[in-house]
């Protein structure tokens, strides 16, 4: 299941989206999003649902592997798509004791599903696509703007670029952990759910131990190279909009645009 989490995982390439802006990526990802919450019938669902397949073999990130991202959410949809069919009130189809199914739960269950799949599926790219430090670039440059307000703008893309890239590092410890615990009899995938969130706690503190170990090495990494902040920093590649980066924005624009025309007039 640790392995089945793709968030946070960096694949070269020289793709499309690979060769795209950061921000341009980072501004797309938020576009899609906005469309994706402002849609509301299955015209601008099919349109989206068209658009990340399209995204997706664009990036030429392998579809078995984007794929995998989705295993560690099975439960979470399951729950999402049941509890929206039988709390949802509307015109009843089925009835089961306390169990109610209506029209409206059963279309308001299939949307939220597909609307979580898709994003997951196609916000996953962003990091998939883009490397840690690419995505701290784009990030702060984004936030500059907010600078005079008092924005610790590179402080923040530094956070949040850390904070994913360690994601990946942490499941393959949390990995190593528990077969180094199996190895010694220890039972994480025996019994019911309370039992196996109970024989998790014992990885919890080795993993705390390596996380704010790994967290040391990193400050005493930083401060050996001079880290300072962002304050007189210089970057050896600077980042530059091109062609395909505005038509890639105002692809998106015209996303939303089309997700705000379908909820008001289809």
């Amino acid at each position: 299941m640790l392995k089945d989490i793709t968030i946070g995982q960096y694949i070269p390439g020289d793709s499309l989206i690979h060769l795209l802006d950061p921000r341009t990526k980072i501004l797309g990802a938020m576009a899609f999003i906005l469309a994706l919450f402002i849609a509301s019938g299955p015209e601008g669902y099919l349109i989206l649902t068209l658009f990340s397949i399209i995204i997706i073999i664009l990036s030429r990130i392998p579809t078995s592997f984007v794929l995998r991202g989705l295993k560690p959410l099975y439960y979470i949809l399951a729950f999402t798509v049941l509890l929206n069919f039988f709390l949802t009130p509307g015109v009843e189809i089925w009835r089961w004791k306390f169990l109610r199914l209506t029209e409206e739960g059963l279309r308001q269950g299939l949307f939220m599903g597909w609307r979580l799949l898709l994003l997951v599926l196609t916000t996953s790219l962003l990091t998939l696509t883009s490397s840690p430090i690419a995505l701290t670039d784009g990030i702060e440059r984004l936030l500059n703007p907010f600078k005079t307000i008092g924005v610790p703008a590179h402080e923040l893309a530094m956070m949040m670029t850390i904070a994913l890239r360690f994601i990946p590092t942490l499941l393959e410890e949390t990995d190593k952990i528990m077969k180094a615990q199996m190895a010694r009899g220890a039972e994480f995938e025996s019994g019911n759910i309370v039992q196996r969130a109970k024989g998790m706690v014992p990885l919890l503190v080795p993993l705390f131990i390596s996380a704010f170990r790994r967290a040391d090495e990193l400050a005493m990494a930083m401060e050996a190279r001079c880290y300072r902040g962002g304050e007189g920093r210089t970057r050896m590649k600077q980042l530059e909009m091109k062609k395909r980066d505005y038509y890639a924005l105002t692809l998106m624009g015209l996303l939303v645009i089309f997700a705000i025309y379908e909820r008001l007039c289809l």
